[in-house]
């Protein structure tokens, strides 16, 4: 199977992204190769946690904050080629490639490619020590991590959020906050305040077990449940645990995406729904996708399945 941009427009860049990120988004890249790009790389194990395009623009996001961005402009082009399987373009004309678990997705010849890294206060080291690295701290220091939660110097900020700085643990991006949040059954925008002592621990113990079990698997499974992800990437898909859908918003200062589900993610939720009124639909816009939304049995007469 491959997917290949030939005529780098708008709506093909488009449709190279939404395969992309069904490929790639959840991910941890074994190999990264770009023989002209001076900027960063991304570690190997790192999470690939967005892919988004915009016009010729395609960029990739990993969940320490890198950002990879390629401007196709009239040369460029991605493919995605099933692991061993041959590239239709000479290595000559690659620009980049990355390899996942079954995956490999190649840039060809653009002549945009660069890095950078998304500035994120929490995530930068001059607002404070970085966190313990939950995949190797020791009991103590994990003790320590649950203690910074539960002591967190905002108060009013949704654990969510909390998750994600670095200042508290660091390895969690935004992969793994949606999928920690979904097996502790806790409200992604329970302000952190109201967490208990034994709360904290829980997170910090499902961030742990998660973290350390996929060191070698290249990609995030929840243990029990089907294809690994229990919500990460199911918008509008049925939640493995308690049956109701899976809803996904835009949240904080960068706007990443964050899924959840409604039904059994219910404890410390705040009184007042933080789905506004005609909840955003955070997927590819393809007809084929609307289609197979509605007709799964539980959103028939669901509006938000298109």
């Amino acid at each position: 199977m491959k997917y290949a941009v030939r005529v780098p427009e708008g709506d093909t860049i488009h449709r190279a992204g939404a395969a992309l990120r069904t490929a790639l988004v959840g991910r941890a890249v074994t190999r990264f190769d770009a023989p002209r790009l001076y900027g960063p790389h991304p570690a190997a194990g790192r999470v690939i946690e967005l892919v988004e395009s915009h016009g010729k623009h395609l960029e990739i996001l990993w969940d320490d904050g890198l950002v990879l961005h390629t401007h196709l402009r009239m040369s460029g082009s991605w493919h995605l080629y099933r692991s061993g399987e041959p590239w239709r373009k000479p290595d000559t004309q690659m620009r980049v490639a990355i390899e996942v678990l079954e995956w490999v997705a190649v840039c060809f010849n653009a002549p945009v490619v660069e890095t950078y890294r998304e500035f994120d206060i929490h995530r930068h080291p001059g607002f404070g020590r970085l966190g313990p690295d939950l995949c190797t701290a020791p009991n103590d220091q994990l003790s320590l991590c649950a203690r910074r939660i539960f002591e967190y110097a905002e108060p009013s900020t949704p654990v969510g959020e909390v998750l994600l700085d670095q200042h508290v643990a660091c390895g969690v991006g935004n992969v793994y906050r949606s999928e920690v949040l979904w097996a502790c059954e806790i409200s992604p925008f329970a302000p952190v305040s109201s967490l208990q002592p034994a709360d904290c621990v829980q997170l910090i113990n499902a961030a742990v077990r998660m973290l350390r079990a996929n060191l070698h698997s290249q990609r995030v499974t929840q243990e029990a449940v089907p294809g690994g992800l229990a919500v990460y990437g199911r918008n509008g898909q049925r939640c493995a645990r308690c049956g109701d859908t899976v809803l996904v918003k835009r949240v904080g200062e960068h706007s990443r995406l964050l899924y959840w589900c409604p039904g059994c993610q219910a404890r410390l939720a705040p009184q007042a729904d933080p789905t506004p009124p005609g909840l955003e639909r955070e997927m590819d816009p393809h007809p084929a996708a609307a289609k197979y939304l509605a007709e799964l049995p539980w959103r028939r007469h669901d509006p938000l399945a298109g």
